[in-house]
């Protein structure tokens, strides 16, 4: 199967419902936009542009693997001039869907699309003041020219922010990765990389990383979950087993220090062309 067909599959089977909706891949594209742009995710990414990058309307944005154009829209409905870079042709989550919600919501003059690969970006040097991927750099072929792309393209002081990337260990933990991923065993198109990978290949391209976000450091990455949620899904696991309330606290802080090393664990970065 490829992407597209996958997620076809997905959306006829009860056990991925959970799955559809949280991942903003529902068939209704203009639902899926309208929760991802009051995500908490969504609010807190915006944050980071105001605090390094400024007013929305002097920001040209490249969204690096756009899929069916939830960040996209988003961004635009925000005021931001943006450029959307998906190599999928689909309908149903790629570059077409992206068409249909520029048309729904009216955004002809300020969001274009473009189907190429992130490893070549058909752009001129300095061309964009943020560009930004959500969910997309761990599936770089080649993750040290996806990143010196984006610097490239990137105009002195520009932000290349990536969210929501799988980090792993070693070769080991990322087999285990995979081997757990609901939809890795459908397209067999998920990959993750070391932390020190990804950090390695920022500093090769003369990216300087201002802010790098751990699984539990923001809702960037545990966002549709709250931090509440994840607090009494592990207290609702811990609690039988321990009836004194610092112990269940102990307890609990010991497994959100867990999801800093579980295979596959998300983590965000900002980083700054100097």
């Amino acid at each position: 199967m490829n992407w597209e067909q996958t997620i076809c599959e997905i959306r006829k089977r009860p056990e991925f419902k959970s799955l559809v909706i949280e991942a903003y891949l529902d068939e209704d594209l203009v639902a899926n936009i309208n929760r991802f742009k009051t995500s908490q995710e969504f609010q807190h990414t915006l944050n980071y542009l105001k605090k390094h990058l400024g007013k929305a309307s002097k920001i040209n944005i490249l969204d690096l693997g756009a899929g069916n154009g939830i960040s996209t829209i988003a961004f635009a409905l925000n005021g931001y001039n943006i450029t959307a870079l998906e190599p999928d042709p689909s309908a149903t989550v790629g570059a077409e869907a992206i068409r249909k919600s520029i048309q729904h919501f009216d955004l002809q003059g300020n969001v274009k699309v473009v189907e190429a690969w992130g490893e070549s970006l058909p752009f001129e040097d300095d061309s964009f003041h943020l560009v930004y991927g959500r969910q997309v750099m761990h599936h770089a072929h080649e993750l040290n020219t996806f990143v010196s792309e984006a610097s490239r393209v990137l105009k002195k002081g520009g932000i290349f922010m990536t969210t929501r990337d799988h980090v792993i260990n070693d070769e080991k933990d990322k087999l285990n990765f995979l081997n757990r991923h609901p939809l890795h065993k459908f397209y067999g198109g998920e990959n993750a990389f070391t932390l020190k990978q990804y950090t390695e290949a920022f500093k090769k391209a003369d990216l300087k990383i201002v802010d790098q976000l751990g699984p539990k450091d923001s809702p960037i990455n545990y966002d549709p979950w709250s931090f509440e949620k994840m607090k009494k899904v592990l207290e609702s696991k811990i609690g039988t087993l321990f009836s004194v309330a610092p112990l269940v606290n102990l307890a609990l802080r010991i497994q959100l220090t867990r999801l800093s090393k579980i295979p596959g664990r998300l983590y965000s970065f900002v980083s700054i062309k100097e």
